[in-house]
Formats: structure tokens, sequence, C-alpha cells
């Protein structure tokens, strides 16, 4: 690599993995570079990799694009694209899929499967679907097996990335056989149960898969999945009976034992309790309740098929392994032979023995002893402890392993299996490579089986660079790949690889692992593979295509040890439970002879690996490679040092390093000439095309070594880096240039600006001299005049001084001589006033005195009189009324003078209490008399002293005057302050005008506001007028159906007619016509009316056969030929409707209660319309259908079956069930005339116009969705364009002399075309307006939603020139639906918003000055922020360079998106739906239609022909 100051490169971090810095000096052989972080850094050029300083923001879609192809140039590809929840990328054909953390449904919804269904692999951008539809796509075309690898770590997703890709086959292959549930449902119910018995916790993943998943989806010939197996590969048996600190063995261990009550049953405990668990101190999960996940598995149980016995069965025998472990051995007392230790062993093998239903004695015997048949008889030798315990543990991991395959078995059973199915597609899901801190034999087959599936995939990648050499025709027969076959062979090769090896020291009972590993090293010694590690004599280290793993061997023969012991299967096949028993079928006879049958782990793995490719050799693989991008499993967390270590894992770097070998660097000519073109403009300007201009360029660089292919030149590795060098030097000559240019042209300003500053400077000192020459001159006048009038002002202020202080010495006496009077009278006033109120006090009291007096005597003077009386009335009162009445008399007398005694007494004493307070108040005024003549006394005092003071002020004012003088210089400075104070109140002013003018525009928007607010309140009295209209109308619904259900009714028990009414008068079926049968699919698009065929003849066949023949054969066939021939239009009305409608009216059919005429008018119609030419009897029969139904509804609003009460405004309800509101259109509207005579519409006329109804929504549906299929094959070359356009006519933008580019409209004409003949079809069939506007309205709908769907899930039309080329066409659009007029066009310009909008966002260039709310209300106010998310991150400016949006932007939005994906209730899908419904109701059908009178119409001519018809031709009317 050739490297110079300003070069970008990539540098080793320790944290970052790589880092981004640039060269800025060079120190020896060392490069000084500086990051992006700020560090100043000395590294050799070697340890640097190249960076693209001009990568796209967004990253791109696939590696091969990517211009340096090396290992942190894929890293920061994916962390950008990461970054932009972009979690899918190709490298070639392989999938790296980055688990996102987070909920992304809008990438995995129906539209987005719709999307990928069949498109071209690469073309839309990278998802798991579309490998999933390559694999189909592969498999249907060649009918060969497919297969995808799903590889990745515990936690990248590759459970849920295989659950997707079943989800996408089953949605393309749909299912061959009825049932409730799919494929894909019923394999990922099985997926909990697997977890449980396969998965187990290691050093780096909680849930780590410890065997290989294979789901083989089966088809037929059609392509329709036919079944679906699970097989599985390579259980790492060793793990039930040996495990190391901090793992664990297979979860569904521990969740037995937190079972509850059938842990109990079991005599289960703790895990710590038992010797297969206990051996790492790890018992529970972070997050994970052991009994949580064993309602689950049993759950899962049930959901399979898993019976409650055979469960119970599979639990007991799980505990029995347990219990199996914790037996333990000492020596017996024959030489040796072995015992059960202690009590404790004793009841664990009481337990073993009861759990496996087996007798504890031959249990016993079969672990402690073993039978060898020799041809003398059998010979029975007794075992150690050592020995004892391993056949323990060989019983344990053969129970185990059955019990695995026998789920794995039932699991099959229960998905269903197609053996005769001959294609299929296999979705491989197994653990990946490992390389821990300690790692022993499980590692060492788990790292074998990943190389051989290394090898199966550089295989394929080799063989995908082969058919890309081959497809651009290059020479690339010299070109040598990289290989693992030799670590292979160190495997496995036989019989000295290291299995081989192995295996031979496992068959020796003296072997050791330090005799395994000096055989290993001596066979091994120079192999460039295999190092012996540093501080151990007994480890070894493999140079694994993913790095180097030391291995520790001590317990690799243990592990790799596994007996098959005749004893144990017999005793578990005799076995009293059946499923235990039927684990273990009987052995062949010869398995029998030796009680012991060797059985190598790493051998039988071997074999099982070997199965397992020769599976994937036969199909034809794809590859999917899942990223964990955290431990911490939170969304936005890259971490770059975990990542690469797992695409060295995932073999994704091996696949670089292969395309490093060849041609690691290609591009289209196009490319490289926009790219590298200025390296030699002579050539650019010369009349060549892009390849002759590659190989001229390439020549001029004297580059060897590459080749040119039909599309696309290939570079070797290193030289693109040459050709950004000599590209650097070509820009770097042309900025010293533009900068030469520029110091010149600056230079200049400069000069010029310092001469135009020189001349102005003199001006300004010659100018500031004169001046201050004349302020001198203009001072010196001032200095006289101030002069004199200075003097006059003080002689002046003198004067007024001493006459000031005269006037004052007067004021003073004259103010002491009238004061001193003043009191006088005041005292004399005082004393006049005292004496009169005191006179006044004595007459008044003298007189209360005798007033009081007086009164006492007349009181008792009155008592006495009273009492006297008194007297006389008790003497005279002999009877008892009499005295009663005196007495009464006399108590109220009594009262009333008690009465007038207390208020008397009242009185006089408040007469008391004012006398005694005019007294207080009368002594306080003396008093304050007195202390007021004491205050004039003194008063006089001080006036005196004051005139004293005064008089010697008067003697020292002429000291005063320097004082004076200080008091003017106050006086001014309190002028400044006062006109400082002015101004400050003319800016208090100021704003108090601003707040007066907000004042009044608040004022006015609050008037807005209730402006509004009044509107809101009109919009709600509307809506609650058209609710109450919607009530009437929903009234005269249920008035309706409860006129036809009484009319059915009336209709007699023994009527043919009476099973046909039924499905009608059911509730569901109310307003609705859908009556097909429930098991037929259709798979047609989802417009009404379907299924109308079907019904009509239905009914028709059984109105036949039970109502019997009508009586005038002539009159269907009259309606016959006015159905099946095309009798044309008269005025523009159509002709067969008006015929149809007035045969009905002469023949009474509305008024009958039964009769098959309407039936055989549809079913007429709907033949015709199978039969015909869709192109032109779909509009003939749309006109006539709407015209025949207008003249239906005239006919039963204008005979008071619809009262003109409660008038109906939408009274049919379409195939979809729904009811439509709208005012009822006026009878003259209609043309209803009072002449016309009409009679009472029966139910099978009510019937016909719901089926007619049905039929015109049916044909409306027909001819939108043709229009639909029409116009995606014309947009599909609109889309595919640009992208032609740049890769054969894009050299014209950058070479004048160059072919002009071909005009973009020759697509967009072949659509206006389209819509001239649409328009011309539809109204040489008088196909009302009201359906041409809908049509038009919905066909530049879909217009809009196919070009936006395809400007989000295309990168290349997501660009600049798109942009232009698409606003161009949207041009000719407006164009057409200008002349087309609103008539016709309606609303179809308004539907285009959303393309509209973004195109528009694509076509500006300060795209990076914009801000979210600028682009959300200004730019693009009808798409959701994750429509411009999308956009802003896939844009690309492929004609003038310039960039997206800002970043903070992009984060703002980002933040925006991560909230609407946390929000279930939002939907999260950037992508527009196809409405599919019917965009109008038949009420809007009547109001649009004008009004169509039949007495108009002549009849056709072939009616004269039938006699039944000589009447009508008489009498139109």
């Amino acid at each position: 690599m050739t490297l110079r100051k300003g070069s970008k490169v990539w540098v080793e971090d320790k944290d970052l993995a790589w880092i981004e810095a640039e060269v800025i000096d060079f120190t020896g052989k060392h490069a000084k570079v500086l990051t992006s972080s700020g560090k100043k850094v000395l590294a050799l050029p070697d340890k640097l990799q190249p960076c693209d300083g001009e990568a796209e923001l967004g990253g791109v879609d696939d590696m091969t694009k990517l211009t340096y192809l090396n290992e942190p140039g894929v890293l920061d590809n994916l962390r950008r694209r990461y970054a932009l929840n972009e979690i899918y990328t190709y490298t070639g054909s392989i999938l790296i899929a980055v688990n996102p953390f987070t909920k992304l449904p809008h990438l995995y919804n129906m539209y987005m499967m719709e999307q990928y269904k069949g498109a071209p692999f690469g073309e839309l951008s990278p998802h798991v679907f579309a490998v999933a539809d390559a694999s189909y796509r592969a498999m249907m075309s060649e009918r060969c097996s497919q297969s995808i690898l799903v590889s990745g770590e515990s936690g990248a997703g590759k459970t849920e990335t295989t659950k997707l890709i079943m989800q996408y086959l089953t949605y393309v292959g749909g299912r061959a056989a009825s049932d409730d549930r799919t494929v894909e449902q019923q394999v990922l119910e099985s997926n909990p149960l697997l977890e449980a018995f396969g998965n187990a916790r290691t050093v780096r993943n909680d849930n780590s898969s410890r065997f290989g998943k294979f789901v083989e989806i089966q088809f037929d010939s059609n392509g329709r999945i036919s079944g679906a197996a699970i097989r599985t590969y390579l259980l790492e048996r060793s793990r039930v009976v040996q495990i190391t600190d901090p793992e664990r063995n297979y979860h569904i261990f521990y969740q037995l034992c937190a079972s509850g009550m059938d842990a109990e049953a079991y005599k289960l405990g703790h895990p710590s309790n038992f010797h297969y668990l206990n051996q790492s101190k790890t018992y529970e999960l972070d997050g994970v309740s052991n009994a949580e996940e064993y309602v689950k598995t049993r759950r899962a149980m049930d959901i399979v098929g898993i019976s409650d016995d055979e469960q119970e069965a599979i639990f007991r025998t799980l505990a029995g392994i347990l219990h199996l472990g914790n037996l333990e051995f000492s020596p017996g007392k024959e030489h040796d032979s072995s015992v059960i230790k202690d009590d404790k062993s004793n009841f664990h093998l009481q337990m073993a023995a009861n759990l496996f239903r087996c007798d504890v004695n031959l249990l016993l015997a079969t672990l402690t002893t073993r039978s060898i048949q020799t041809r003398e008889g059998i010979i029975v030798k007794a075992l150690d402890s050592s020995a004892a315990v391993s056949g323990r543990d060989a019983l344990a991991k053969t129970v185990y392993a059955k019990l695995f395959d026998w789920l794995v078995e039932k699991i099959n059973r229960s998905v269903g299996q197609d053996h005769d199915s001959k294609i299929q597609i296999g979705v491989l899901d197994i653990y990946g490579f490992e390389c821990f801190k300690l790692n022993s034999f499980e590692q060492f087959c788990i790292n074998f089986a990943n190389e051989k599936l290394q090898q199966h995939f550089n295989e394929h990648v080799f063989k995908m660079e082969q058919e890309e050499y081959q497809r651009e025709q290059i020479n690339w027969s010299y070109i040598e790949f990289i290989d693992n076959q030799d670590v292979l062979d160190l495997i496995e090769k036989k019989p000295i690889g290291i299995i081989g090896l192995l295996d031979e020291a496992c068959m020796f009972p003296k072997s050791t692992h330090e005799t395994f590993s000096n055989k290993l090293f001596q066979n091994f010694r120079s192999h460039q593979r295999l190092e012996k590690a540093k501080f151990s004599e007994t480890d070894f280290t493999i140079a694994h295509y993913a790095g180097k793993v030391n291995y520790q061997t001590e317990k690799f023969l243990d592990k790799n040890r596994d007996y098959i012991v005749v004893e144990h299967c017999n005793l578990l096949a005799s076995s009293e439970c059946p499923f235990v028993a039927g684990l273990f079928p009987p052995l062949p006879e010869e398995s029998s002879r030796s009680s012991y049958k060797f059985s190598s782990v790493a051998s039988r793995f071997k074999q099982q690996l070997q199965s397992l490719m020769e599976t994937l050799s036969s199909t034809e693989p794809h590859y999917v490679r899942c990223v964990k991008p955290n431990s911490l499993n939170r969304p936005h967390r890259f971490e770059n040092a975990s990542i690469i270590h797992q695409l060295r894992c995932g073999g994704v770097l091996e696949a670089i390093r292969i395309s490093l070998a060849g041609y690691p660097t290609r591009k289209t000519y196009h490319e490289f000439v926009d790219r590298f073109g200025i390296i030699s403009l002579d050539i650019m300007d010369a009349s060549y095309d892009d390849k002759t201009m590659t190989e001229k360029i390439l020549q001029r660089l004297k580059l060897g070594n590459y080749q040119l292919g039909k599309n696309k030149v290939f570079l070797r590795a290193g030289q693109i880096g040459i050709l950004d060098s000599r590209r650097a030097e070509v820009l770097d000559s042309a900025a010293r240039r533009i900068q030469g240019r520029l110091r010149t042209f600056v230079a200049r300003r400069d000069f010029v600006r310092r001469r135009v500053a020189a001349i102005s400077l003199q001006a300004s000192c010659r100018g500031y001299l004169a001046r201050d020459i004349f302020t001198v001159m203009r001072d010196t006048a001032a200095a006289i005049v101030i002069q004199k009038y200075t003097r006059c002002w003080f002689l002046r202020h003198s004067y007024m001084q001493l006459r000031l202080a005269s006037v004052l010495v007067q004021s003073c006496i004259r103010g002491f001589s009238t004061r001193r009077i003043f009191l006088y009278i005041k005292k004399d006033r005082a004393a006049t006033l005292i004496q009169a109120h005191w006179r006044m006090f004595k007459v008044r009291s003298i007189y209360r005195n005798r007033q009081h007096n007086i009164i006492a005597i007349q009181c008792l003077w009155r008592q006495k009189l009273a009492k006297r009386e008194l007297r006389k009335l008790k003497k005279e009162a002999n009877e008892t009324g009499a005295l009663r009445l005196a007495k009464t008399k006399l108590e109220k007398q009594l009262e009333d003078l008690t009465w007038r005694l207390h208020l008397e007494k009242k009185i006089r004493v408040s007469n008391d209490e004012a006398k005694s307070v005019e007294v207080s108040k009368l002594q306080k005024s003396v008093e304050s008399l007195k202390l007021e003549l004491d205050a004039a006394k003194l008063a006089t005092l001080n006036e005196f002293n004051k005139n004293m003071v005064l008089e010697r002020q008067l003697e020292l004012s002429t000291k005063d005057k320097s004082a004076s003088e200080r008091e003017v210089i106050s006086l001014t400075e309190l002028r400044n302050e006062n006109a400082v104070l002015k101004s400050s109140l003319k800016a208090l002013e100021v704003k108090n005008s601003m707040l007066e003018c907000e004042l009044a525009q608040s004022k006015e928007d609050s008037s807005s506001t209730i402006a509004k607010l009044r509107e809101v309140e009109k919009n709600c009295l509307q809506f609650q007028l058209n609710l109450r209209s919607m009530e009437e109308k929903l009234k005269n619904l249920e008035n309706e159906n409860l006129i036809m259900r009484q009319k059915t009714l009336n209709v007699s028990p023994k009527s043919n007619r009476a099973g046909l009414v039924k499905p009608f008068l059911d509730p569901k079926f109310s307003g609705a016509l859908v009556l097909s049968s429930a098991d037929e699919k259709s798979y047609e698009s989802p417009t009404p009316s379907k299924f109308i065929a079907s019904l009509s003849k239905g009914l028709s066949d059984s109105r036949r056969t039970k109502s019997g023949m009508e009586k005038n054969q002539g009159n269907l066939e009259i309606l016959s030929r006015c159905i099946k021939e095309n009798l044309g239009f008269k005025d523009g009305k159509p002709i067969a409707a008006c015929v149809i409608y007035k045969c009905l009216l002469h023949w009474h059919a509305f008024e009958s209660e039964r009769t098959a005429v309407f039936d055989f008018i549809i079913e007429n119609i709907n033949d015709v319309l199978k039969e015909g030419d869709e192109d032109a009897s779909l509009p003939y029969w749309l006109s006539n259908t709407s015209a025949l139904l207008c003249l239906l509804q005239r006919n039963m609003r204008s005979n008071g079956f619809l009262t003109a009460g409660s008038q109906r405004s939408a009274g049919s309800t379409g195939m979809n069930g729904r009811l439509v509101q709208g005012p009822k259109p006026s009878f003259k509207y209609l043309g209803v005339e009072e002449g016309l005579s009409h009679k009472e519409s029966k139910y099978p006329a009510l019937l016909f116009k719901q089926q007619l109804t049905a039929c015109v929504e049916k044909i409306f549906g027909l001819i939108r969705d043709n229009l639909k299929k029409e116009i995606s094959s014309l947009l599909g070359q609109c889309i595919q364009a640009p992208k032609l356009q740049r890769v054969h006519g894009g050299k014209s933008s950058r070479s004048p002399v160059g072919v002009p580019q071909q005009s973009p409209s020759s697509e967009w004409d072949s659509i206006i075309k389209f819509l001239d003949s649409l328009m011309s079809r539809l109204r040489g069939n008088h196909v009302p307006s009201f359906f041409i506007r809908k049509l038009t309205t919905q066909v530049f709908s879909f217009i809009n939603i196919q070009l936006f769907n395809s400007l989000l899930l295309r990168r290349e039309c997501c660009t600049f020139s798109n942009g232009e080329y698409v606003k161009s066409g949207l041009a000719e659009l407006e164009k057409w639906i200008v002349n087309a007029t609103e008539e016709f066009a309606g609303t179809s310009w308004h539907e285009l918003n959303y393309i509209r909008q973004a195109v528009g966002f694509l076509v500006i260039h300060q795209k990076r000055k914009k801000s979210l709310e600028e682009i959300r209300q200004d730019l693009c106010p009808k798409l959701t922020v994750r429509q411009i998310y999308r956009i802003s991150t896939m844009y690309w400016d492929d004609k003038y360079g310039t960039q997206s949006v800002s970043n903070e932007v992009v984060s703002q939005m980002r933040e925006i998106v991560n909230k609407d994906s946390q929000n279930l209730s939002s939907t999260n899908s950037f992508l527009l739906d196809d409405d599919l419904s019917i965009p109008f109701s038949t009420e809007d059908v009547y109001m649009a239609i004008p009004a169509i009178e039949p007495s108009d119409i002549e009849p056709p001519k072939f009616l004269s022909e039938y006699p039944s018809a000589q009447l009508l031709l008489q009498n139109p009317n």
C-alpha cells in the first residue's frame, strides 16, 4: 500500500479493534498518524489498512462494493448500517444479519414479503427474505434441493432468523393440505422442548445449543409445502456426566429440580445435592426462572403431542439419571472388586432402580461386574471402583442420548414428514466456533465441525467467485485460493490423525493423556498447524481458520470413551416401564458376545458430521451469518472487538481472504470511469466507450494483472490503492492550482483594499485637522459670550439674594404678630364654648331629674289604681269564666306594666351613662385646652428664637456666596439626571407601545381562535345531524329487513323457497351477500362479489327445480339476447339496461312473490363477463348494471316501499358489509314522474337489488385489478430505467462530446398512452364520469404506492438523478390530469402527494442546511418520520455529489423512530399499503348517475320476433 501525507488509513486499537486515522508524517520506517479521537500514534506501514475517505454515510449494501475490501472496512460498513437500523448486509451471496435487540415489525410484514417475492437477488435492499426467496426460486427452477446455513453465537438471532426464513417459505410455498397450524408454527413450537434438552450454559452464553439442528422443509412438485423434518447432529453427550465451573448441565435437569410436586415425587431437591449438577456452582441463570421454564417445557410437550404417561416416563427417566450420578463405589473384599460405598449411595441406587422400573440387584450387578462370553462359557469379571464409576457414567450418557433421539423422532411425527418429497429446503442451525480460556474435548469437536463447515463455505465462496469470473469471461485459471484441508487432515486423517490417535489411546486401559500428547507431538512435530503449548507438556494448540485455540488434554480420553455395555442395554430393555424399554431395542447377536462394545465419541461425531456434510453437499447452499452486536443485549450498542471475533468465527473474514486471493476489487466500467476518469482527462474527452476508457486509463498507469470482463473491471489486491493514490495526486495538483489562483486573487484584493484605505485615511486626517482649528476658533468666541453672561448672572444673583433675605425677615415679623392675635381669638372662643356646654349640661341634668321623678310618681299612682281595680274585679267575678277572663286581662296588663317599667329603667340607665360620657368628654377637652395653651407659649418662644436665627443668617448671607455657586453646579447635575430620566421615559414609552401591539395581536389571535371554535361547533352540529340521519337510515334498514322477514314468514312451510331464504335472514348475512362455502379457497384479489356467479347459479338451479318452469319461455330468451348481444347506447344511455327494466316492469316481476327471472339475469351477466373480452365487456356492463341499479332504486323509492318520512340513504350494503351514509336525492333528480305507475316491491326484487349492487362492485373491482396488472409492468420499466441509464448512458453527463443521454420520457409516454387508452375505452362505453373518476383516482393512488415503495426499497432509486427522472414523469402525469379535466380525473393529482414530496426532497441541493422541522412541515408534511429517515439514510447523489441531511437531523429522527418502535399501538411500517376496498357506496351511485328515462329508448328490432314483446313495443310506457 502506497502511503502519503493526508492518506486515510485504519490503525489497530485495543478498545475499538480498528480506528480511523490520517497520515501526518513519516519517521524512519514508521508512519505518524492522527486518529479520529485526537491521538498521535506511530505504526509500521504494514500494520495499516487503507481507508476510503469518501465512504457513504449509510455504507454499502454489499461488501463487494467496498473500495477497500479489508477487515476494518467491513467492520466500519456494518457499524454505519447498524446505526441506521439497516441490520442486513450482503457479502456477495452471503447475508450478514446483526441482531438489533429491538422490534422492527416494518421489515417483516406481509407487504414486505410481497415485495421480495420473485425479485432478483440483490435488486432490493438486503433482507433474509431475499435469501429465502433465492433458495425457493432456485429449487423450483433447477429442481434441486437447497440449504440455508444459519450460524452465529447464542443471542445473535439464529432462532429468529430461522423463524423468518420458515415464515417466508410458508408464505411463498403455501400448504398442500389444510392444517390448523403452519409448518413454521409446528417447528417453532418444538423449540422450547429442544432447548430444554439440548441447550446449556457455557462460559460465554447462557443458552448455548449443544447440538446441531437441521430443519428440512419438504415441497411437492407444485412448490407447495408438503411436510417437514427436524434432524439433529452432534449432541454433546459428555456434558450429562461432566461439566466445569461456571458452566451448567442441560437445562431440563435444573427445571426438573425446581418443579415442586414432581421433584418431591422423584425424591429430588436442590441441584447442589446431585453429582452431575454440583460439579459447577452455577445453578441459576440471571432473569430465568427454572420453575417457569419447566411449565413452558410441559406446555411444549403437550403441543407436540406427548401424552401425560409419556411425559411422566420422561421425567422419571431424567430423575433416574440424577440419582444414578450420586452412586459412589468403594473397593470390595475381593481383588479389583467394588461395592456400594454407604447408605446414601444405597438410597440413590434404590431410587434409580425404582425410577427405571428394573431390579435393583440386577442394576447393581451390571454396574459392578461384566460378563465375558467365551467358547467355554460366560465369565463374570468384577470391576474396581473407577471402572464402576465409568460404567455408571456410560449408562447415564446412553440413556440421555436415547431419550433425546426419541424426542426428536416424536417431534418429527408431530410435524409430519413427506417421504415422497423430491425437493426440499433445509435450514441448518448449529453452534459456532468456540475459543475459551480453558478448551477441552467438547471445544475440539465443535471447532472440528466448524472447520468442516468452513471448508464447505470456502468451496461455495470459491464457486461463487468462479461463477462471477465465468460470467464476466475473464481468465482465472491461475488464481490460488486459501484452503483449510491441512487442518482437516490433521484432525481426521487415518490412521494418524488426532482422532485416530485419540481412539488408539482410548483402546488401551493404561493410556493417559500424557502418553496421548507425547504420541501426538511425535507424529506432528513439523506440522505448521499444530503447536505445543508454552507452559504445559500435554496441551497442544491448533491454528484454526478463526485463530489459534489451546486445548487441555487432561480429560480428552475420559470424554472420548463411550462404551456400550450389553448388560446395561439388556437391563433397561427388560424394564417394566414400556417407555424405558422402548428406548433400548434388542441388540444383534454379534453385539451380545462381548460385554463391552467400545464406541469413540470423536469417531461417531466424525460420522455424523460426514453425514451432515453429505446432506449439505447434495444441496445448493445459502449462508446467513448472524452477529451479536454487544454482550449486554441492548439496542444501538456496537462492540467492535466482539463483532470482529464473530466475523472471524463465522468465516466472513475468511471469505474476504478468499476474495483477496483473486480479484477483490470489481467495479462496473461506469463506476470506474466515474471515480478515476479525472486521472486522464484527455481520454475522457475522446469518444470512447466506458470499457475502452477503463483499459486506456489502466494502461497509462502501467498496471498489470488486471482483468476486463463484459461489464466489470477486476483488480488485484492493492491496485485500487495505487489508483486512489494517483487520483489523490491529481486532486492535490488541481487543489494546488486552485490555491495558487486563489492566493493571487486574495493578495490583489488585499492590495486594492489597502490602497483605498490609505486614501480614505489621508482624507480623514486632513478633515480632522481642519475641524480641530475650527473648533478652537469656535470655542474662543463661545468663551467670551459665556464670560459676559456669567458676570451678568453673578450680579443678578447677589441682588436677588439680598432682596429675598429682606422679604423673608419682613414676612417672619408679620407672621409672628398675626399668629399672636390669632391665638388670643382662639382662646376666647374656646372659653365661650366651654361655658355654653357647662350651662347646657346643668339645665339638662335638672330637667332629667324632674322627668324621672314625675314618671316614678305616675307609675306608683297607676299601680295603686290598678290594685284597687283588681280588688273590685275579684269581688265582682263570682263565675269561673269571668274570673278567668279577668285574670288573663290583668295578666296582660301586668305584663305591659312590667315591660314599661323595665323600659323606663333602661332609659334611665342609658341617660345616666350618656351624662357620664359627656362629663368625661368635657374634662378631656379642658385638659386639651390647657395643653394647647402651653404649646402656644412654647411656640411664641420658638418664633422668637427663629427670628434671632434669621437675623444671624442675614448677617452670614454674604459668606454663603460660594455655597450658592455649588448649588448652581448641583442644579446642572440635576438637569442632566432629568435628561437621562426623560430618555428612559421615552424607552419605557416605546416598550409600552410594543406591549400594546402584542396585546392587539393577542386579541386578534384570540378572535381567530374564537372563530375557529365557532367553526368547530358548527362542524360538531353538522356531525350530530349526520349521526341522526345515520340513525334514521339504520332504522330504515331494520324496517326493510323486518319487511323481508315478514315476507318470508308469509310463505307456506311447504314452499320450495324456505331453505333458500334462510341464509339471507341470518343476522351475519344481513346487508351483505356472502354465501360461498367455507371450504372453498380463493386466491384472487379481494374485490367484492367474487362468488356471486356461483351463488346465482345455485339460487337459479334451486328455484328452477322447486318452483317449476316459467310460463313464458320467450321472456327468458328476450333477456338472454339483451344480455349476450351488444345493443350499444343511444344518447349516452345504455339500451340493454333500459330494455331489461321495461321488460321487468311489463311482466310485473317486481310484484312477484316467487320468480327466477332475476337469478337468470345475474347468471347470464356473469357468464358474459367470464366468456367475453374483459377490455370490452367490463366497461360495457359497468355502464349497464349501474344504470339498471339506478332504475331499480327509482322504482323502489317511488312505490312507497321506502317512505318519504324516513328516506333511506344507504339502502344497500356491498359485499364487504359496510354501511355508507349520504343525503337522499330528490325524486325529480332521479327522473321520477307522476305519470308512472309502480307496484309494491316484493322480496325477490329486494334480493335482486342486492345482487345487482354486488355485481356492480364486482365489475368495478375487476376493472381496477386489470388496470393495476397492466400498469405494474409499465411502472416496473420506469423503476428500472434510471438503473439502465446509469449503466449504459451515464457517460454523457461527464464528457462534452459524448453521446447525448436518452430522453427519460419514453417510459412515461407508455404510461400516458395507457391512460389515454383507458379513458377512451371507458368513455367509448359511456361509463358514468363518477366511475371514471374513481378508477382514475385509484390508478394514480397505485402509481403513488408503487413508485414510493420502490424509492424506499431500492437504493438505486433513492438518488438525485432518479428524483429528476421521476419528477419529469410526474410533470407528464400532471399535464394528462389537467387535460382530462376534474370531471374525469378528480383528485388524482392529490393521490401522488407521497411520491411528489419524496421526489421534491431528493432533488433539493441544500439538504444539510434543512432542520427536521423544516423537512416535516415544509418539504414533506405527508411523510412520516420513519419514511423521511429511510429516504435520508438511503439517499446518494450520483450526479452532483451532494450530501444527505446532517447528522443532527439523522440522530433526531433515529430517536423518534426508536420511540415509535417501542409503541406497540403505532404502525411501524414505512411502506404504503394498497387500498383494495370499493371507494363508493350504492347511495353515491344514485347521487352521481344522471336520471335515465327508459321510455325515450327505442326498443331493439329483434323484439318484433317475439309475440310476448308486441305489447311492449306498442306501449313502451
